[in-house]
């Protein structure tokens, strides 16, 4: 029998193309610099995921709906900063937040295109890497390309997270850490990697 507290849930949550329509806002809006910071995207979409069980859309659309959401997200992020990148970072809300975008600046600058894939699976960086990008001058095919590659598997693994996740939240809460903990192996081997290879060429 479902959970008084989940049964509550599902009906306070919009129905139909509204509901659909909030998902691709919370997966876009955690892809903008800054305003990605208040969003709880990832958690909210693998709670999607979860709710996916219960009847609340099907799997193979919250997939697109999200994937599409988070892609549009890293466009609109590496625009901003393409076209108006200089003049932002003057704003207050950039200036608040000068270590954040430094930490940005240097994983892009360390790991060029490869950044873009592993920002999205990094939280505080993850809006805005794409942005330093755009400021940057990265080509824009390239961009893409890794923007639409680390799209595609964000929507599929934090709402196949929430979904596998099945009969409890707590269930979701262990997958979604050693997912997180994978990433984190796999950053690790590549900044790794990279080291070897930097201080293999100086010799």
């Amino acid at each position: 029998m479902m959970e008084h507290w989940l049964q509550q849930t599902i009906e306070l949550l919009p129905n139909g193309s509204t509901y659909l329509f909030a998902l691709f806002v919370v997966a876009f809006a955690e892809s903008i610099p800054i305003i990605g910071l208040l969003v709880p995207g990832s958690s909210a979409i693998i709670f999607a995921g979860f709710l996916v069980l219960h009847g609340k859309c099907t799997l193979p659309l919250l997939i697109t709906i999200t994937a599409t959401g988070a892609l549009i997200g890293d466009l609109v992020s590496f625009y901003l900063g393409f076209y108006y990148g200089s003049n932002l970072l003057k704003l207050k809300s950039f200036q608040k937040r000068r270590i954040l975008v430094t930490r940005s600046e240097r994983f892009f600058v360390e790991h060029g295109g490869k950044s873009i894939f592993f920002a999205r699976f990094l939280g505080p960086i993850r809006g805005t890497t794409p942005f330093i990008a755009g400021l940057s001058g990265m080509p824009k095919r390239s961009f893409v390309l890794y923007a639409l590659i680390s799209a595609i598997l964000w929507g599929i693994f934090y709402p196949g997270l929430g979904y596998l996740g099945g009969s409890s939240w707590q269930n979701v809460q262990s997958l979604s850490t050693r997912f997180s903990m994978i990433l984190v192996v796999i950053l690790l081997a590549t900044i790794l990697h990279y080291w070897i290879r930097k201080n293999f060429k100086k010799k």
